[in-house]
């Protein structure tokens, strides 16, 4: 009997839509599955779970989920024996230390024998030991912004998206303890076949964000010009060249990435190429 996968997703909040989305472009979809504890994929050999973001990492390492999309900071903080396999580029955010907006600071000694307050004291543990800084750490679930205005604590650490919430707390950011992202993450204990169950869903990731950061163009050089717009265009492997109707044309063929892609137009209309068109690509298997 073919296994299957079970992946783990984050009940609610803000990783489940990304997460979602990310598997319904790998062509791995479910039906209401925000409203179940429990769905299974209608297209791939898998079923979804959907759990509380903070239990994930233990369902991961005891084999009751194979596979999760989760955020980096609770990887790192769990300390689970489970594997980022693939970083996925959405829900970006940082976790930092932050102060009373009118506190001077000059350095991370600023926290010797402060009170932080924060819902990671894991990760913020290990930051003071680090920098040999002596505090004492109160562990709190969710409004970690408010504990300096009611008194509870003389900073936090906490995760940090845009700042706002800061501002309106009169809080500033001071210190960035590390970077974090959504990423699929996988058990320590898989079997072959979900080994390679993994490996295809890993694949169609990698195909999808393809797709994602790079554009398809064409466009019509003048024959003498081909060299030279070639070097320009490299393409996956080389560009593709097709003689126009007019002579002494041919229309050119490439993939360019976004990074790229201002850059590589300028210096295309600069040596003679017209008519570009640039297109998006739904999927680029590489």
């Amino acid at each position: 009997m073919k296994e299957r996968l079970k992946i783990a997703v984050q009940k609610s909040g803000r990783l489940q839509d990304g997460s979602l989305s990310v598997l319904r472009e790998c062509g791995i979809t479910i039906d209401n599955g925000g409203d179940q504890l429990i769905a299974s994929a209608r297209d791939y050999d898998a079923d979804f779970l959907f759990l509380r973001n903070s239990d994930i990492p233990q369902y991961l390492e005891d084999g009751v989920a194979d596979l999760a999309i989760l955020g980096e900071n609770v990887v790192i903080e769990s300390g689970k024996k489970i594997e980022v396999i693939h970083k996925l580029g959405f829900s970006r955010c940082r976790l930092s230390m932050a102060i009373p907006r009118g506190a001077d600071y000059d350095s991370p000694a600023w926290f010797n024998g402060k009170r932080i307050a924060t819902s990671y004291p894991a990760t913020l543990q290990k930051w003071l030991k680090d920098q040999g800084i002596e505090a004492a750490i109160h562990e709190i679930s969710g409004s970690v912004e408010i504990a300096p205005g009611i008194g509870l604590a003389d900073a936090i650490c906490d995760l940090v998206s845009s700042g706002s919430t800061l501002i309106k707390n009169g809080l500033r950011e001071v210190e960035v303890l590390l970077e974090s992202e959504a990423c699929l993450v996988k058990g320590p204990a898989l079997t072959p076949e979900k080994e390679a169950m993994t490996r295809e869903i890993l694949f169609r990731i990698e195909t999808v964000e393809a797709s994602r950061n790079n554009k398809y163009v064409l466009l019509n050089a003048p024959d003498e010009k081909l060299e030279i717009i070639c070097s320009i265009l490299p393409g996956i492997k080389s560009p593709t060249i097709m003689p126009l109707a007019m002579t002494g044309w041919s229309s050119v063929h490439s993939v360019i990435s976004d990074s790229d892609f201002w850059d590589v137009i300028g210096q295309l209309r600069e040596n003679g190429a017209e008519g570009i068109l640039v297109i998006p690509i739904e999927k680029m298997v590489r």
